[in-house]
């Protein structure tokens, strides 16, 4: 795993939002397309909003999502409502951010559903160009928290998680996330420090260290770095 350790959460949107510009031009030039899969989170919409102000091939991109909770349209808990308003300064067309199907009635077909939406922007299986992911304080990234069932899901794509903080929720598995090109950690917060150290340490019982290493960059703040420097796991890098 690569890392950069930076100031604080605004650096670190700043810096991740140049590192998805960068990956979107390479995409597009190697490809014809960008396929970005993104989370929810605080430093997360930051990022996303410095990213809409920049020079990017903005036809050629379309955003998915990580994860979602379930709750109705508009509502202040979805990550869309979020990820549409940090991203309304850019010109992407409404229909290359495409909203995982939530309010649908039935979890499972819900998630077929959005694993065909995939594979029809990014192939069968879907090979993704970036996913961004964050860190929580159990461990857990996208919808994949400790004792979940989803956990296990190594047949598909996409599937239903939760309950989790009241919400059920919609995540990829760990084979969709495996399979990207590139994988962006973006944590921040002293909050996250014991287990970004964990993470960085590839520990595999938490839900974060499961996930493929070789391919990621982690971007964090000197909070969430903490403990990982204290115990000597962070390598130098620049940014660091």
């Amino acid at each position: 795993m690569n890392v950069e350790v930076l100031a604080d959460g605004a650096a670190v949107a700043r810096r991740a939002a140049d590192f998805v510009a960068d990956a979107a031009r390479e995409a597009v030039a190697a490809r014809g397309r960008f396929v970005f899969a993104v989370s929810g989170g605080t430093t997360p919409w930051r990022m996303l909003r410095t990213l809409a102000t920049l020079d990017l091939p903005w036809a050629a991109v379309d955003i998915v999502q990580v994860d979602e909770r379930a709750a109705p349209a508009g509502d202040a808990e979805r990550n869309l409502s979020h990820l549409r308003e940090s991203l309304a300064a850019a010109p992407l067309a409404a229909a290359r951010i495409h909203p995982m199907p939530v309010e649908a009635p039935d979890p499972d077909a819900a998630a077929a559903a959005y694993a065909a939406t995939l594979a029809g922007l990014a192939g069968t299986p879907p090979v993704l160009d970036l996913v961004h992911l964050g860190l929580g304080p159990d461990g857990h990234t996208a919808s994949l928290v400790p004792g979940d069932p989803a956990l296990a899901v190594a047949d598909r794509d996409v599937a239903p998680a939760g309950p989790y903080q009241g919400r059920r929720r919609m995540t990829l598995t760990y084979p969709a996330l495996d399979r990207a090109r590139r994988i962006l950690w973006v944590v921040t917060g002293a909050e996250k420090a014991a287990m970004l150290a964990r993470l960085v340490a590839g520990d595999a019982t938490i839900p974060g260290g499961r996930v493929r290493q070789d391919n990621a960059w982690l971007l964090a703040d000197e909070a969430a770095a903490g403990v990982a420097r204290k115990q000597g796991d962070l390598t130098p890098c620049a940014g660091s």
